[in-house]
């Protein structure tokens, strides 16, 4: 079966041309991030997918692995107005709006904080260790991500090119709190970043000189590759111009089926009541979330239709956050959401 390309795609306003000098625009992105991200292609590719399905990305990982490298990298390339925040178990509500200070004068002052510095221009905000944020945090960064806008200063700001990025380590428990379900939900993904296995590449992290001052190595990146304030346009032409057939569509809607009821496709997991494990999840707008980053990966890929693989590529770090379970499985979480997916595939055919 043929699969046109981008390039072959026609259209009167000259769509198919812009799209193609975005994917180049893409393309380049990824190896510019690529330049101090090393090991991690896979990671790269899927948040060059979420920028341009326009959602938000939680990256979680062990200590050390990275993640705040990545998303620094990431944030340097994307150019555009850039802030970052601290998780810690003080941070109120209101530090992300303002300031409040003394001034040289002695009299109080209150400024914009990082949500409002840059005014409706921010691009890029930065949550690190978002799970060390009281949940009253959790909730302002909920509205931030889900209508990005918030109220302040007596007005409403919105921020039509902001990008949320957040990460958190899975080692720390104590003085955490657990992002609730409908906070999760709000990331188009939730992408995980393991230590490289390939010898070479785990050599050059630990020995070459210019992984020891991540400054100078963010610094080093060439900024803004992507021109932030064009990316909304990009990503609806995408979703537009990127086709489904009714094969793949029917495709789709099963996967949802056996994610929402696995023991009615004759998925079991050893130790676990099939009927009882899913409380929830997989819900219109997780399986549009799917749709939409599969969408991207095809038009990445070069091509004008979505097949099985684009899929395939996106359904964990899409889905697997938006499944929850009985809490008495929740402990084992990890294991059972990759044992769930895993069979839904194999249970499921492609077309």
């Amino acid at each position: 079966m043929a699969h046109s390309s981008i390039a072959g795609i026609r259209n009167d306003s000259a769509g198919a041309a812009s799209l193609e000098r975005w994917r180049e625009q893409a393309l380049a992105f990824e190896a510019e991030v690529g330049r101090a991200v090393v090991g991690q292609p896979h990671v790269v590719r899927l948040l060059t997918i979420a920028i341009f399905a326009r959602g938000h990305v939680l990256l979680e990982g062990d200590v050390g692995v990275g993640k705040t490298t990545i998303l620094r990298a990431v944030a340097r390339a994307l150019g555009g107005p850039f802030e970052r925040i601290e998780g810690t178990v003080d941070l109120m509500p209101t530090d992300m709006l303002y300031t409040a200070f003394v001034d040289d004068a002695g009299k109080p002052r209150v400024e914009p904080g990082p949500v409002l510095h840059h005014g409706e221009n921010l691009a890029v905000f930065f949550f690190n260790e978002i799970n060390r944020a009281r949940p009253q945090v959790h909730s302002l960064l909920l509205r931030l991500m889900a209508e990005r806008s918030v109220t302040a200063f007596g007005k409403e700001w919105s921020f039509p090119h902001l990008q949320v990025f957040a990460d958190r380590n899975r080692v720390e428990k104590e003085e955490t709190f657990e992002l609730p379900a409908a906070a999760r939900d709000r990331f188009l993904m939730e992408i995980g970043v393991e230590t490289p296995t390939d010898v070479e590449t785990r050599r050059e992290l630990v020995f070459d000189p210019r992984f020891h001052d991540v400054d100078r190595l963010i610094g080093g990146l060439k900024e803004g590759v992507l021109d932030h304030r064009g990316l909304g346009e990009a990503g609806r032409a995408i979703q537009e111009t990127i086709t489904t057939s009714p094969t793949l569509e029917t495709y789709v809607l099963a996967l949802w089926d056996a994610i929402r009821a696995p023991s009615s496709v004759g998925i079991a997991i050893d130790g676990v009541d099939m009927a009882r494990l899913i409380q929830g999840g997989g819900s219109p707008r997780g399986v549009g979330a799917l749709v939409r980053a599969a969408r991207v990966r095809a038009w990445l890929e070069g091509r004008a239709m979505v097949l099985p693989e684009d899929v395939r590529a996106v359904f964990n770090p899409v889905m697997a956050h938006r499944i929850f379970l009985d809490p008495i499985y929740e402990v084992r979480r990890d294991r059972i959401v990759a044992s769930l997916c895993a069979q839904v595939f194999e249970r499921t055919p492609a077309p």
